[in-house]
């Protein structure tokens, strides 16, 4: 990792506070806003992080936020694999990320309802099956309907970044999918699929693609973050500053003594390796990202002692490590395709 202080502090910076600009970024940190800018600019052009912008689905007719895992057959390779889930499964708008290294895979969809969730988990699992991909067990999936469940961390990155940079001051960690009533207009639709497609699209390039105003775009677009119709997360490039591993967990709680949902004892679990972590009354799945091994360990050890002490764990849970350099990301957080389908944009 060959990023300055002041580069590293940037790149916290805008992984905390990704809807901030640069004015508002560079009170936040404590740098001139020019050095801000700069900074900015130069991570963004050699690839140190991408900008994403999260639809809220749960508000937009999504019921559910399902995580799919299963083990492969090793003989067959990566790359034969690949070949036939991009035709098959991972072209169901639902499934917005897909990872898979030779022996294992996992996959995070949203859905209107159990059925399309059923659909897709049948064709996958006769895809998977009829060519002999999958080793003995069934995949495993994993439902989170927004109205029973909480999703603390959705590819939240700035802890991991707190802890490798140094740095000590807290961060926020609500429910990220929190369920609200909203109406979207014709225009409003069209103006948040072109969000989702472009995040980087400014004022003026939405207008002309939308023949609206540049002042209609404006306000709508504030009214969209204001009252988070969309949120954006920026996603640093893991490998370039220093990532090596990540780690997946399905964790099923003991039925005579789960976490207190309400008081969000699952929380607990959560260090600053979690970049993701969804869970239900009696079910969770965490992802984790680290260093190198011994990191990977030492956040091991912390997940399996709180689970432990507070007679949480019902069995032993479903762990994967990825290597970051071997594993493929075939599905990269896109949300476009599935927006497009959900609101009918052009």
């Amino acid at each position: 990792m060959n990023l300055t202080n002041y580069e590293k502090k940037v790149l916290y910076g805008i992984t905390k506070y990704p809807e901030a600009n640069d004015r508002e970024l560079s009170l936040k940190i404590g740098l001139k806003q020019s050095t801000v800018t700069a900074i900015r600019k130069r991570l963004k052009k050699e690839g140190y992080y991408k900008i994403v912008a999260v639809p809220m689905l749960q508000n937009f007719g999504m019921e559910i936020l399902a995580v799919t895992h299963a083990n492969f057959n090793p003989v067959i390779p990566l790359s034969k694999r690949i070949e036939i889930t991009e035709k098959k499964i991972e072209s169901f708008e639902e499934i917005i990320f897909s990872m898979g290294e030779e022996d294992k895979g996992f996959s995070i969809s949203f859905s209107k309802n159990y059925t399309d969730i059923g659909r897709i988990n049948d064709i996958r699992t006769k895809t998977f099956g009829s060519l002999g991909l999958l080793e003995k067990e069934y995949p495993d999936i994993v439902i989170f309907p927004f109205k029973i469940s909480k999703i603390y961390r959705f590819f939240n990155f700035s802890f991991p970044l707190r802890k490798i940079f140094g740095e000590k001051d807290e961060i926020e960690q609500n429910n990220f999918f929190d369920k609200k009533d909203v109406s979207l207009s014709k225009n409003e639709k069209y103006l948040l699929c072109s969000i989702i497609e472009n995040p980087e699209a400014t004022s003026k390039e939405i207008s002309k693609k939308l023949g609206l105003t540049r002042h209609t775009v404006g306000r709508l677009k504030r009214k969209f973050f204001n009252e988070q119709f969309v949120k954006i997360i920026n996603v640093p490039a893991l490998t370039k500053i220093g990532f090596e591993l990540l780690s997946f967990y399905h964790i099923k709680f003991n039925p005579h003594s789960p976490p207190d949902f309400k008081k969000d004892e699952g929380k607990k679990l959560m260090n600053d390796d979690t970049i993701f972590m969804a869970t239900r009354e009696f079910e969770s799945i965490l992802i984790s990202v680290h260093q190198n091994y011994e990191d990977y360990k030492i956040s091991n050890t912390h997940i399996m002692q709180t689970l432990k002490e507070n007679e949480w764990n019902a069995g032993n849970p479903a762990i994967r490590i990825y290597s970051l350099n071997k594993s493929v990301t075939i599905k990269n957080l896109n949300f476009y395709l599935l927006v497009k389908k959900l609101l009918s944009c052009k």
